[in-house]
């Protein structure tokens, strides 16, 4: 199969755009061109029409652009089931939030090898955008995330939140929190909505980042405030150079387990849906 072929119509079905197609390829506007050609000469039918307005699907095209999610879907998976580890039945990849992994990737991990000893997990931590472009190829079977990104292939389930404090080296008061001395932190959209509602006064900060660990890292280099996660700011204040930020308001993550629609009744992905709801919720068994 030449997968390069749906990857570039799906692609294009995306961009509407040659030019654009082959710069997010890495190939030439020419081989776009001759691929596409390539796969209406396969299928019999054209599936877009170019005009000086701009490139749009055929009929033909928009009705073959699920089947051709599909069969890059499956053909992604085919792959990936034949290469399982030796003495494993099965192989998940799993993606995670990069601030959840930090947090609780071996909790997690370890009960999943409870639940399902003969299953070898492939994990990578990322970021949510990327996650749900590596499930919709198949690339990744499992993720847990921050920002879903809806798609008729996908499904989701909020399966807990994750909370974040306010730290300062410098005092309590959120009054007293210097934005010249302040990390602002875009974990995710929602996130970054929260934070510049409830602080509006500290959006100026001439550092944001996204990612709890970072922002930690920063503040122990420079000093000053910011949110961290709950766990991380435990650690923080343990060492005594930090305080939390009292009246700071605690602002709670939304998280979900994502997976594409075709797993969606697996037992095995339902198992690793419940134990990451539990362990969110604090129930350990």
């Amino acid at each position: 199969m030449q997968i390069e072929l749906l990857d570039t119509f799906l692609d294009l079905c995306e961009t509407r755009s040659f030019n654009r197609t082959a710069e997010r390829l890495g190939v030439t506007q020419s081989t776009v061109s001759a691929r596409i050609a390539t796969l209406e000469g396969a299928i019999g039918a054209r599936l877009f029409d170019r005009s000086r307005a701009g490139t749009d699907l055929t009929m033909e095209g928009s009705r073959f652009e699920a089947h051709a999610r599909s069969l890059r879907h499956e053909w992604n998976e085919a792959r990936r089931r034949i290469q399982v580890p030796d003495r494993a039945a099965h192989l998940v990849r799993l993606g995670i939030q990069n601030d959840l992994a930090a947090q609780h990737i071996g909790e997690w991990v370890a009960e999943f090898r409870r639940a399902l000893p003969e299953t070898a997990f492939y994990i990578e931590p990322d970021y949510s955008n990327q996650m749900c472009a590596d499930l919709l190829t198949g690339v990744q079977d499992f993720a847990v995330m921050f920002s879903p990104k809806p798609h008729p292939d996908l499904h989701f389930e909020t399966v807990g939140e994750v909370p974040y404090v306010m730290v300062s080296s410098e005092t309590t008061r959120l009054a007293e929190v210097a934005p010249e001395s302040f990390i602002f932190a875009h974990f995710s959209p929602a996130f970054e909505a929260m934070h510049r509602q409830v602080t509006p006064e500290l959006v100026s900060a001439a550092i944001s980042v996204g990612q709890s660990g970072t922002v930690a890292s920063l503040l122990g280099a420079m000093g000053g405030a910011g949110y961290v996660l709950e766990k991380t700011a435990e650690t923080l204040l343990g060492d005594g150079r930090f305080r939390r930020v009292e009246d700071a308001p605690v602002l709670r993550q939304p998280v979900y387990a994502a997976l594409h629609l075709r797993h969606r009744i697996s037992p095995v992905h339902r198992r690793l849906t419940r134990i990451v709801r539990r362990r969110l919720a604090g129930r350990e068994t």
